[in-house]
């Protein structure tokens, strides 16, 4: 299909779509909902597909990336995700760009990848603000773009989002805080939080879901710094409190598993015990595979999933669009929460019940 006429028919959906949200309240759709059927329909004597379009024609459909970087266990499996699926076997060519999480450096990759005159752009956006100018820039080059993981909260000029609710991520943790305070007796919760690089929508998501939970329930969050969703970040943040707060915090919440090793070290180094058998409740989010061990090895107390496979969804997006067809415009992908038996407990989030997931060594082997 011509990018014109791919165009024309985006310019439509975008026309009434709504802008994907960071984590709101309202209720996901499932991540492999059918797409809606385009409403014109091909020419009763057309007996095969246009020539022009791509997927039909066994040409090979080019895709360019533009990654937040390469902080985390999380973000190299999902580099390694869209690699997988975007490959020269599969029928595509991916040009991939590690934006070093630098904004900057983010949207020059996007205007090179329309300069390429590719055939979709998929962007992981550092920041979810000042995108609105690239995402026009985009729509006037015919040039879909699909938003993977966090969110743009400027524009609604792209074809679909896939990720996470990040604010049910934070409400998770909240609530699973609340009954496991409840079982071990603990009555009162002192909590510091190491949170990612701020004005990423995963850590306004987080920050805000699990703010919720701790005002309603009247905890005191004794200081909240950002780690950059990075092991040396985690650690020098986590330094810092062990010195400011010396035994005044009972509750540790890291933002993604690699700030929660990079804690560790620094409560190591401290004379500081953490998990299910220690002085602190450690918390950390993503339950990449190193995660899990530690969640095993019982020095996380719970870890909260965020998915980051998200390719194959993208390509149903893709796919979907080759075929001159609508994409949902929010596609959540499932996600799980984890702990160790002693540390399963019954919560739900807005009077949904939810279901934890015990840590085996099958369930390591089966995480990315």
């Amino acid at each position: 299909m011509k990018k014109k006429v791919l165009g024309v028919l985006l310019a439509a959906t975008m026309a009434v779509g709504m802008l994907a949200g960071c984590g709101g309240g309202s209720e996901e759709p499932a991540a492999d909902a059918p797409a809606e059927e385009a409403t014109e329909a091909p020419a009763a004597e057309e007996e095969a597909a246009p020539a022009d379009d791509s997927a039909a024609a066994g040409d090979t459909i080019t895709i360019g990336f533009a990654q937040v970087g390469h902080e985390s266990d999380w973000r190299t499996a999902s580099t390694k995700s869209c690699q997988d699926v975007f490959s020269a076997d599969n029928g595509y060519d991916l040009s991939f760009v590690d934006c070093d999480n630098d904004s900057a450096a983010q949207l020059e990759a996007v205007r090179n990848f329309i300069q390429q005159d590719v055939d979709y752009i998929i962007i992981d956006p550092i920041v979810s603000t000042g995108w609105d100018t690239v995402l026009t820039e985009c729509e006037d080059a015919g040039i879909p773009v699909i938003v993977i993981d966090r969110t743009i909260d400027d524009s609604d000029k792209y074809a679909a989002w896939v990720g996470s609710n990040f604010k049910t991520e934070g409400l998770a943790a909240g609530e699973w805080l609340k009954a496991y305070a409840e079982k071990k007796g603990i009555s009162e919760i002192n909590a510091l939080v190491i949170s990612g690089t701020t004005g990423a929508s995963a850590q306004i998501g987080r920050s805000e879901g699990f703010q919720e939970i701790a005002d309603r329930e009247g905890w005191n969050i004794l200081d909240e710094q950002t780690g950059d969703f990075t092991e040396d970040g985690g650690q020098a943040v986590m330094e810092s409190y062990c010195k400011s707060y010396a035994g005044k915090f009972n509750v540790v919440v890291c933002q993604n598993d690699n700030e929660a090793f990079g804690a560790m070290t620094a409560m190591d180094n401290a004379g500081v015990t953490y998990g299910l058998d220690g002085d602190v409740i450690l918390i950390s989010f993503d339950a990449c595979t190193a995660g899990l061990e530690k969640v095993k090895a019982r020095q996380f107390s719970a870890d909260f999933e965020c998915n980051p496979l998200a390719a194959p969804f993208v390509e149903e997006v893709i796919q979907t669009l080759q075929s001159g067809g609508t994409p949902e415009k929010e596609v959540y992908m499932e996600e799980h929460w984890f702990a160790l038996p002693d540390a399963i407990v019954d919560f739900s989030i807005d009077g949904a019940a939810q279901t934890m997931t015990e840590v085996t060594d099958d369930v390591i082997a089966a995480q990315y």
